[in-house]
């Protein structure tokens, strides 16, 4: 399994305080949604503390909970890639507060420095791998476990 990255501590420091100079401290009470699904996905964070849940609408009355974040997650990559729209909902679960990272500006960044550029793609790309993977490792789970109890 791949190791669970953070953007801020994965990139080297000259890098890291170049996207720090764009950085806004922000904070999200419980229970606030930060962001829906299908929306424009112009910005992203970094938590610093609290939690968050992503979370996806499987009939018009449910909600289910695809991964929870925490302190020095990376909260949202639909910013780096078209059409721009959120994959997902999310959800403060506890008070949190985050670095808010405007998607065009730091995009803009990574045209005038290219080493920052490749930095942050790359680091974007191992985080959504290992998440890719510890999703595809729980669905294994609920599998199996599903095969041992046999039909509901």
């Amino acid at each position: 399994m791949t190791k669970a990255i953070k953007l801020l501590t994965a990139l080297p420091q000259a890098q890291r305080e170049r996207l720090m100079e764009v950085a806004e401290e922000v904070s999200f009470p419980e229970d606030s949604r930060i962001f829906e699904a299908g929306g424009t996905a112009d910005r992203f964070w970094v938590i610093r503390s609290g939690a968050v849940h992503l979370d996806t609408q499987v009939t018009p009355r449910q909600r289910v909970t695809v991964a929870t974040l925490g302190a020095g997650d990376l909260l949202g990559w639909s910013w780096l890639f078209p059409p721009y729209e959120w994959d997902f909902g999310a959800v403060a679960f506890t008070d949190v507060r985050a670095y808010e990272f405007d998607g065009p500006s730091v995009l803009a960044l990574c045209v005038e420095d290219p080493l920052l550029g490749l930095s942050v793609v790359r680091t974007v790309a191992e985080i959504l791998a290992h998440r890719l993977e510890t999703t595809r490792g729980k669905l294994m789970e609920q599998y199996t476990m599903r095969r041992r109890v046999g039909p509901l």
